[in-house]
């Protein structure tokens, strides 16, 4: 394999972080490529994908994802090639995706990976909109959600990789769609080229709730939300009859060490009769084929835009998703670890 590492770094989770993380959290090692067993593939990282959903597996705590233990080689989803296969469905040379480690070389299970097609889109396309971002936009907003033509919607973490591709797919559902982002080219890009109704630059408003009487006169039926805070505050007292909510994330609230009590909102529930739902992509597993096609298809039409911010090296995943709680990121936030 010309042109290849012989050995195999490993960024490890070193340390609880209090609060925020830092660097102090992580460790790079450097190990022998580990030879795949029977039904496992072992694949050359092309991309890593850094979400903030790992934010919550650093806690000592039990939630919906099983936390880590220190010591633990630091996970996420990977596209790569196909180097060494112990299953008859995949060769070597194959692009597949799947979840693997932050490293060079990982272990996958063949029969939870899916194969990548880079005629329909490029590599770290299949990290964002093709893949567990985009499937959480797909049904978190169509089942969840459940837009109707006409509705208003709003998006917090607009610029993300989730909620860019929800702010498109409720256009596409006949809705007046309007994203909070953190940065004037991030509203420029939901407004310019995503076709978001319009955007608040949450970093520039002072009162968000006479922010969104201009941005949605008429109240709001449907609310995605990735952030949580002051921002989830406001819109809650905009909700009308029978609007539903779909809690994604709250990364205003991850690195907060003790629960924030922040203005009571669910009197506001009584009167709207609106229904607020958590929502996990993996409740949906069994739907993913479906999903997968038809992103597939909206992305090959143009019909949905995507981007990916893009750190090159493996030496540099920890940055990337520190990067993340900063906003560094428009669209999805991925690590380029080889060619």
């Amino acid at each position: 394999m010309a042109g290849v590492r012989n050995s195999n770094r490993e960024w490890i989770f070193a340390e609880r972080p209090e609060g925020e993380p830092d660097m102090d959290s992580f460790e790079l090692r450097e190990r022998d490529i580990p030879d795949p067993k029977f039904g496992q593939l072992l694949v050359r990282v092309r991309y890593l994908s850094v979400d903030p959903y790992m934010r919550g597996r650093m806690r000592d705590t039990e939630s919906y994802a099983e936390p880590w233990e220190v010591g633990d080689v630091m996970h996420g989803a990977v596209v790569g090639e196909v180097v060494e296969s112990k299953s008859d469905a995949y060769d070597a040379g194959d692009l597949v995706t799947g979840n693997g480690t932050w490293a060079d070389y990982s272990l996958l299970d063949a029969d939870s990976v899916m194969p990548v097609d880079p005629n329909v889109a490029d590599l770290p396309a299949y990290l964002g909109v093709l893949g567990m971002p985009g499937r959480t936009a797909y049904f978190g907003l169509l089942e969840v959600g459940d837009p109707n033509p006409g509705d208003t919607v709003v998006v917090s973490g607009a610029a993300g990789a989730v909620g860019s591709v929800v702010g498109q797919i409720a256009k596409m559902s006949g809705c007046r769609v309007v994203g909070f982002a953190g940065s004037e080219a991030k509203v420029e890009w939901l407004t310019e080229e995503l076709g978001f109704d319009t955007a608040i630059n949450y970093k520039e408003v002072d009162d968000y709730e006479a922010a969104l009487d201009d941005a949605a006169p008429g109240g709001i039926d449907v609310y995605f939300d990735n952030v949580g805070g002051p921002i989830t505050d406001a819109v809650f007292t905009k909700l009308k009859l029978d609007a539903r909510v779909a809690v994604c994330g709250q990364i205003a609230h991850y690195n907060d060490e003790e629960v924030a009590t922040g203005p009571r909102k669910l009197t506001q529930l009584i009167a709207t009769r609106a229904k607020v739902q958590g929502l996990l992509v993996a409740d949906y597993a069994t739907r993913f084929e479906e999903a997968s096609e038809q992103l597939g298809e909206w992305v090959a039409t143009g019909d949905i835009a995507h981007r990916e911010t893009v750190v090159s090296g493996l030496e540099n995943a920890p940055d990337a998703f520190l990067g993340l709680f900063s906003g560094d990121n428009i669209g999805k936030q991925v690590v380029k670890i080889s060619d």
